[in-house]
């Protein structure tokens, strides 16, 4: 008795869903899959001028990465079959190789060694030094904590320990001696040696306060005090993460209640000798990032996408610590540039996957970021684009509704004399889609999403040929008994008598 009934509520469900796809020829289920999938779309990238609604985050949340996946798989596919090709290589990165840790020892280092390789980089005469370390404890080799360690017997070998200026105060002496910048890493929960603030240069907002829409962190892993005010600045490392794939970076985040710098746009506050950074910003969220002359368009978040180029074409601006130390680098490679310090060696450095798909240490992605702003090539997507989208998936799509269910048009009438063409047909307008967008991205650097267009209006199309089969499916049904009973005539005909 059980299953009799399922049938009876499938047999009810089928038939409604039959005289939906039947009503009007189409058109009202075909008008609910456009405003229904547009809405969805817009919820997974609702633009910051507007009030999210309630139903909107609710939507977005029980439909999570509903159209944002396919979009970002798509502005990978642009970069991948145009990366960007540098035309200039204003950044040098000093790593600490596998040959360097071979040769001068393993890390960490005792804090008077990275001094003397802070010192080396200065007497090249670089624009500014960026070091992508952290420090937030004390040297343990320093000699007044050797000497802490000592027996009671060896006081006069403590006491001349103690005598001895401490590692911390020998880099402090370096820091301060060269233009010399502090990373720190943002975290959004409390670890050992975690603070709440982090000494940074002013920011100047002009406009809106920002700070509800860039990315904010509440603690931060920052270098000792001591080191701190050594130094002439100190930034923020931090790069989002979609599905484990870098592609863009804040070029300003919130600590808390305070806006503070990412390291590319504070390495060229201090190669500029600027006094702040500048930050330009309306109710809808960040506009632009400024230091000097330089203004670097951005998302409301503070955020910028960045054009990768393959890690191919920047290997010649790596140089190895150890030729630094050993003082058998090329000073030109030094030399009027902006210097990133990190490190590269095997199990010490921190390896992020690009658009390109490419594994990159994580300070190569600062120095495509400096690239990128010194270049003046940016990827834009700002908000009138993603309306500029929606309106044409609107328009396009209602001109569909409205066309192609009528009887008597020239593309019903073609597609009847060609069943084929539709397919033919929907290939060529989506392969134009895509080669619209991509020559878009191309020339203007915008990230138009061909993606959700294709997705929307093949859902719509699929509403009419749907309801197309459903025709034919029961044309052959109903044709099928009397198929049967010409087929069992001439059988009959053909068998002879008794």
């Amino acid at each position: 008795m059980f299953f009799p009934s399922m049938k009876r509520y499938y047999d009810r469900w089928v038939a409604r869903i039959r005289s939906l796809v039947r009503a009007a020829q189409g058109r009202p289920v075909a008008l609910v899959v456009l405003f229904g999938l547009s809405l969805i779309n817009l919820s997974s990238e609702w633009p910051s001028d507007i009030h999210r609604p309630a139903f909107v985050g609710a939507m977005d949340e029980a439909l999570p990465d509903s159209f944002k996946t396919a979009r970002q798989l798509l502005f990978d596919q642009y970069q991948r079959r145009f990366p960007r090709v540098p035309t200039a290589q204003p950044v040098t990165i000093v790593e600490i190789d596998e040959e360097t840790l071979a040769t001068v020892g393993q890390w960490p280092w005792p804090r008077n060694r990275l001094a003397n390789l802070i010192d080396a980089i200065a007497a090249l005469k670089p624009l500014a030094i960026g070091l992508d370390i952290y420090m937030p404890e004390p040297d343990q080799t320093s000699p007044d904590k050797v000497a802490a360690n000592l027996p009671k017997a060896a006081t006069g070998l403590a006491a001349g320990l103690r005598a001895l200026p401490s590692h911390e105060a020998i880099l402090a002496s370096s820091l301060r001696a060269a233009p010399t910048i502090l990373g720190a890493a943002a975290l959004d929960h409390y670890v050992f040696a975690a603070s709440t603030d982090l000494r940074s240069a002013p920011i100047l907002v002009h406009g809106s306060d920002p700070l509800d829409h860039v990315q904010r962190f509440d603690f931060v892993l920052a270098s000792l005090p001591e080191l701190q005010a050594a130094a002439h600045g100190e930034a923020m490392l931090s790069v989002s993460l979609e599905q484990g794939v870098v592609r863009h970076i804040p070029l300003i985040m919130g600590l808390r209640d305070k806006l503070v710098p990412g390291l590319p746009m504070e390495m060229l506050r201090l190669a500029t000798d600027s006094a702040a950074i500048d930050v330009y910003a309306d109710t809808s969220g960040v506009q632009a990032v400024g230091v000097a002359d330089v203004q670097v368009p951005t998302q409301p978040g503070g955020d910028i996408w960045l054009h990768f180029a393959s890690i191919r074409t920047t290997l010649s601006r790596y140089v190895s610590a150890r030729d630094i130390l050993q003082g058998t680098v090329d000073p030109e490679r030094i030399r009027g540039k902006l210097v990133l310090v990190g490190l590269t060696g095997s199990g010490v450095t921190d390896m992020r996957t690009t658009a390109l798909g490419e594994l990159v240490p994580g300070i190569e992605i600062q120095a495509q970021v400096i690239e990128t702003i010194v270049e003046g090539r940016f990827l834009r997507r700002p908000t009138w684009l993603k309306w500029a989208e929606s309106a044409f998936i609107m328009a396009f799509g209602l001109l569909i509704i409205w066309y192609v269910p009528r009887p008597r048009s020239r593309f019903a009438l073609f597609l009847r004399a060609v069943p084929r063409a539709s397919t033919v047909l929907g290939v060529f307008l989506h392969l134009l889609n895509v080669v619209c967008c991509f020559f878009v991205f191309v020339r203007l650097g915008l990230l138009v999403d061909a993606a959700s267009i294709f997705i929307i209006l093949s859902a719509v199309m699929g509403c009419f040929f749907a309801r197309t089969l459903l025709q034919v499916v029961e044309q052959s049904r109903s044709e099928a008994p009397y198929a049967q009973e010409r087929q069992d005539d001439a059988h009959a005909r053909k068998t002879p008598g008794p």
